[in-house]
């Protein structure tokens, strides 16, 4: 059933906090843990989910999201939306999306730079995509139609890859600079993503993070990854979601927020969800990260357009 909102009617929930505007810590939300969340009452930071999980017109789904929203600022995530694909936008698909953010008015909307769909295909992965002018083009388009769409900015986040594309002709983040600057766009930054992408291809993420838009980072994203082999023996990381963020991805993430200032920023974790307390404890090492730099943001790298 579709969230389309009719004339005069609201289905928003009503706004009883301030949006999350400076540096705070949330979590993914995970249904598991919503008993604890609500013994706990209201907390600081908030909570992401993906939106194609709530699409629906109600349930228990949306009777859980809407006691979370109560109290927390969310964050809506999507994760089907196909912006890197050739094909046009499923104009359904994008009216359930822009139905449930009027519904809940997150503080926060992102979708990723990937394609998940060719013909009447629908893939599970977030899939890579050639950086040329012409998918350039392609995205930018998509992004437009859903930033109409929601009457807000999108966030558009950097993938995590596993192939390259050798018709590319240009580097990931002129791509990205390039999405951001004709659409108007923020940014979303998953430093996980840059050190799996980095280590698979063997590139310097240090060099990939000077080189990022971060003046146009609404967002970041942390997570664990898993470590694999690839058909020649060597090591393979793949975004996984499934276990605690990494040393080097935190050492990474600290380097950010020292130089460009705290953002909103969420502990992503999507399988072997672990006891509410651990996510709790992961978002706290992120918190405290946030709160030790509050002080020195460069308003004009953070403000940049």
């Amino acid at each position: 059933m579709s969230l389309a909102i009719r004339a005069g009617e609201s289905l928003a929930v009503p706004l009883r906090f301030p949006v999350p505007v400076g540096g705070v810590a949330g979590t993914s939300f995970k249904h598991e843990h919503l008993p604890a969340i609500l013994d706990a009452g209201r907390q600081r930071g908030f909570f992401e989910v993906h939106a194609e999980n709530y699409m629906g017109a109600g349930g228990p789904p949306h009777r859980a999201l809407e006691a979370i929203r109560r109290d927390h600022p969310i964050s809506v995530h999507g994760v089907c939306m196909s912006i890197g694909g050739p094909q046009p936008l499923d104009k359904a698909h994008l009216a359930r999306f822009r139905g449930l953010v009027a519904r809940y008015q997150p503080a926060l909307v992102s979708e990723h730079l990937a394609w998940s769909t060719h013909g009447t295909s629908f893939f599970n992965d977030l899939l890579p995509l050639p950086y040329t002018e012409a998918t350039l083009r392609c995205v930018c388009d998509h992004i437009d139609q859903v930033q109409e769409a929601v009457r807000r900015p999108l966030l558009l986040e950097n993938p995590s890859t596993y192939v390259a594309f050798r018709c590319s002709t240009m580097s990931e983040t002129d791509f990205i600079r390039g999405v951001a600057e004709r659409t108007g766009c923020g940014l979303l930054l998953d430093i996980n993503n840059v050190f799996v992408s980095a280590t698979n291809h063997g590139f310097s993420a240090l060099e990939y993070l000077a080189d990022f838009p971060l003046s146009r980072v609404g967002e970041i994203h942390l997570a664990g990854h898993a470590e694999e082999t690839d058909d020649e023996g060597k090591l393979l990381l793949i975004d996984s979601h499934d276990g605690p963020v990494a040393d080097a991805v935190w050492k990474l993430f600290e380097i950010v927020v020292k130089r460009y200032g705290p953002v909103p920023t969420l502990i992503e974790w999507d399988s072997k969800i672990p006891d509410w307390p651990v996510l709790q404890a992961e978002a706290a090492a992120a918190q405290t990260i946030l709160d030790r730099h509050q002080s020195t943001a460069p308003a004009e790298d953070r403000h940049a357009a």
